[in-house]
């Protein structure tokens, strides 16, 4: 539910949704039980288990800290990903000309956070022989040319539309007014 609304209100945008928006960041939801599409994320995973975690005794939270926040350096510094040309995940930052933002409060936001009025997030989800999209429960129906494809279906906030792309070509659209 951290996600979406509810079963009830799909169309709602859960915490986290909206902890991202109002941070601009744009969020991809991967296909779940299929973590095999997010390969530079899994990478980093086991990475931190198998270089960091099995490796090292920590007996205190600030130790664990100290010693996460060193191997996301060395990590970030030293190992490349084909998905990012080759380019360690730093200078792939570099290379965007954009900088990484983090939150100004030291606190937690209230919640619940104001519903936001722009902003963007992205699910990418597999089209079965049934022709539908599966967005938080809710289905929508697709066009045949879509059976057994990956796409990425995008929400976008301020036009209140679910947007349906294939090969980074939008091949659907359809109202989605939010919560």
């Amino acid at each position: 539910m951290s996600f979406y609304g509810s079963p009830t209100h799909p169309h709602g945008m859960g915490p986290l949704i909206r902890l991202c928006l109002h941070h601009n960041m744009e969020t991809w939801f991967i296909p779940a039980a299929e973590p095999w599409r997010n390969g530079v994320v899994e990478k980093f995973n086991d990475h931190y288990q198998q270089k960091f975690l099995n490796k090292l005794v920590m007996t205190t939270k600030s130790e664990l800290k100290q010693g996460s926040l060193n191997f996301e350096y060395k990590h970030n510094c030293r190992y490349r990903y084909s998905k990012l040309s080759g380019q360690t995940p730093l200078k792939a930052l570099a290379n965007m000309g954009r900088k990484l933002i983090f939150p100004s409060q030291d606190h937690a936001p209230h919640h619940p956070l104001k519903k936001p009025k722009a902003g963007r997030y992205h699910l990418v989800r597999f089209i079965r022989s049934d022709l539908r999209l599966n967005i938080f429960g809710e289905f929508f129906a697709v066009h045949p040319d879509l059976q057994y494809e990956y796409v990425v279906a995008t929400v976008d906030v301020k036009e209140q539309k679910l947007k349906l792309f294939l090969d980074h070509k939008q091949v659907e659209e359809y109202n989605y007014q939010l919560r």
